[in-house]
């Protein structure tokens, strides 16, 4: 097999001109080419009279021997490489008990895929709800036509938080492995579109990871496994340092299940579980985060910026919803960033706790809503918020930010136009730009939510973005506000089994755990877990 990189195609193309682009790169004929896969997509939009498509291909044919001579010299045509994902050796220790997952999002059901699919028979624990009940309480929570469910919302239930975002699946993890190109496929089995498997910046939306995490959940019980909804892991005990047993709290009834292997893909909201698992003896250290506020533009102006003024008479409706990624270092050394950009999305009220509010974007798979939204975040050090006294403070500090939020807006989206930011004044209006939020939106400072260092930090910030993306800081722009939960505050030690230092048989996971940082992470983390398990024990 060959594998062919650098084909440039006009941005109206199909599988023929793909096919062409083969032939007239190797100079062979159609009748000597046999099949042709897709590996990467990527736009290049450098040029914006002149946008197209980059490819690269893995192709078969009856004279590569002879190809690949011919074009020794050639570094985008190469012989392909072998690649495919292959578990580890399995190991003899008998497995007493099954293995118990705590929690439903990507990297709690991503471990449970794997050990139902190699025999381990997992039980799924989730506080939450199925993914169709958890979009109904939701949707009531959203509309305010039901207070918030603290176990089921943006936050908790099947799918994780990863459900009610923008879907993406793009991750700076390096693919030695094949774990990612794997995760992808499973998406794309459940009823991801296929081309998130080759496409450079892979988006399934909202709509689609829901569909998608329903048939893996199903595929799990297929396989042996239980999956278990509105059940609250409450504590667990040990025997000689193991794990043994986890408790779990349902309709008001306390359960106890015997297990060998415990999981604990909790997420980063799990704020009363870390304090649980801390208080019970597991090392537990503050990391790094990020906290700030969430923009919105008119998507068309990030299309213009991004594609040229004339894109739509150049390209027509071909070109996707266009995004960016941001980067600034203030003049106090503070990094602040772009984070978790939706294209045609939504803010959206990500509240998981009563009398606390926070926001996070979402899009739908076509992206076709008016206006653009993206995090723009500042890095937040453990010393910020003395982690030194307790590693649990930046727990502490997202909640006394989240409590602001909620008294400012009660209990709705504190919304602000930047120019009204920068003044320190509420928006009597918000201008030109309408806000398109899920959940219901208010005028309100967000200097009084924010702590001072960051409202300084993202007014600078914003500025130097007005200079790369042409009205960004424009004074309509939206702001909302707080963007406190990008990633977890916390890290749950483990060793290099991938097991709690303090406790054997116990695997901190994913992002809740501190070692992932969105869906496609945090499923390639529970991939790694089921690996440790697989290395271990044989099925009980």
């Amino acid at each position: 097999m060959i594998r062919i990189s650098g084909i440039k195609l006009h941005i109206d193309h199909d599988l023929a001109d793909i096919e062409s682009a083969v032939l007239k790169k190797l100079r062979i004929r159609r009748s000597e080419l046999g099949s042709v896969n897709i590996i990467r997509r990527s736009l290049d939009a450098r040029h914006k009279d002149n946008i197209r498509y980059v490819y690269t291909v893995e192709i078969t044919t009856g004279r590569e021997e002879a190809v690949l001579a011919r074009f020794s010299k050639d570094p985008d045509i190469q012989p392909a490489p072998v690649s495919g994902y292959v578990p580890p050796m399995q190991g003899n220790k008998q497995m007493e008990q099954r293995p118990c997952v705590i929690g439903a999002g990507p990297a709690g059901l991503f471990c449970a895929y794997f050990l139902a699919e190699h025999g381990y028979r997992p039980i799924l624990i989730e506080q939450g709800e199925t993914v169709d009940d958890r979009q109904k309480t939701v949707n009531a929570f959203l509309e305010e036509k039901a207070p918030l469910d603290p176990l089921s919302n943006i936050q908790f239930g099947e799918g994780g938080a990863g459900a009610f975002s923008d879907g993406k699946l793009m991750s700076a993890v390096k693919d030695i492995s094949g774990r990612k190109t794997e995760v992808l496929k499973i998406f794309a089995e459940h009823g991801a579109p296929e081309e998130i498997v080759y496409s450079a910046k892979p988006h399934v939306g909202t709509d689609v990871i829901c569909k998608v995490v329903k048939s893996m959940r199903e595929h799990v019980i297929a396989k042996g496994g239980t999956v278990m909804f509105r059940n609250r892991f409450t504590g667990f005990t040990c025997e000689d340092g193991k794990v043994a047993s986890i408790t779990v709290l349902n309709d008001g009834k306390t359960s106890e299940i015997p297990c060998s292997a415990l999981v604990l893909a909790i997420g980063h909201s799990s704020r009363d579980t870390i304090k649980m698992l801390y208080d019970n003896g597991l090392d537990i250290e503050a990391k790094p985060f990020a906290v700030g506020v969430r923009v919105q533009h008119p998507q068309e102006e990030i299309n213009k910026a991004q594609y040229g003024d004339d894109h739509l008479e150049l390209y027509g409706d071909l070109l996707p919803a266009a995004d960016y990624k941001l980067t600034a270092k203030t003049e106090d050394g503070r990094a602040v960033y772009s984070f978790c950009m939706c294209p045609g999305g939504y803010v959206i009220n990500s509240s998981s706790e009563p009398g606390m509010l926070c926001v996070n974007g979402m899009s739908y798979s076509g992206r076709k809503g008016i206006n653009a939204n993206s995090a723009i975040i500042v890095s937040v050090s453990p010393d910020d918020v003395g982690a030194a006294d307790h590693p649990l403070a930046g727990i502490d500090f997202q909640r006394e930010i989240e409590k602001k939020a909620y008294i400012a807006g009660n209990g709705r989206i504190p919304t602000q136009r930047l120019e009204d930011f920068v003044k320190g004044e509420k928006s009597p209006e918000f201008g030109k730009i309408s806000p398109q939020t899920k959940g219901f939106t208010v005028s309100a400072d967000i200097n009084c939510i924010l702590p001072g260092f960051i409202c300084k930090d993202i007014k600078e910030a914003m500025s130097i973005f007005g200079r790369t993306i042409r009205g960004f800081d424009s004074p309509d722009t939206l702001l909302s506000a707080p963007e406190t939960r990008t990633s977890s505050p916390v890290r749950i030690l483990r060793d290099e089994s991938l097991q709690s230092t303090a406790y054997k048989g116990i695997y901190p996971c994913g992002e809740g755990a501190g070692y992932a940082g969105g869906i496609t992470s945090s499923a390639i983390d529970g991939i790694k877990v089921f690996e440790e398990i697989y290395k271990t024990y044989r099925p009980c």
